[in-house]
């Protein structure tokens, strides 16, 4: 029996839409960002009905183990407005992020984030805390990474 949750988080940086789509559409520019990324791997070409595909591979923890694990990762919709990938681990294991950017003023970029986690009931409790604390952690990193690597407004 599977189990479904989701969470949510909000992040405002000073930059481009542009600029935080092409950032939040590509996993491989995430892993200085992303607590548990330690590889990604385009795979070529993407899977049917996605826009590119990925290969992730994660270091979760497991008491003092610390156990690396490989999943799929689709980018379906990467467009300025909205971004929607899909993960599949094993087993049964799948974390859909729905990504929103809205541009307000003064050049401030509003990224509302919701991630919705499926696993097997004995896994869910262990992987929807690896999920949020992952995705919570990246949320912390990524307003200031964003607000860094934006040039000088124009004016």
């Amino acid at each position: 029996m599977l189990r479904r949750d989701s969470f949510s988080y909000t992040v405002q940086a000073r930059c481009s839409l542009a600029e935080a789509a092409g950032l939040l559409a590509d996993p491989a520019r995430q892993e200085d960002l992303h607590p548990l990324i330690v590889r990604v791997r385009r795979v070529v070409p993407p899977r049917p009905g996605a826009r590119a595909s990925y290969l992730i591979t994660d270091r979760l923890a497991a008491g003092p183990l610390r156990l690396p694990i490989t999943y799929q990762a689709d980018v379906l919709v990467a467009g300025p407005e909205e971004i929607v990938t899909v993960a599949r681990q094993r087993p049964a294991t799948t974390v859909r992020n729905r990504t929103r950017l809205r541009a307000e003023p003064d050049g401030v970029v509003r990224i509302e984030v919701e991630i919705t986690l499926a696993a097997p009931a004995p896994l869910f409790g262990y992987a929807f805390r690896q999920a949020r604390a992952a995705h919570l952690g990246l949320a912390a990193r990524l307003g200031a990474v964003l607000d860094r690597t934006s040039g000088p407004p124009a004016g």
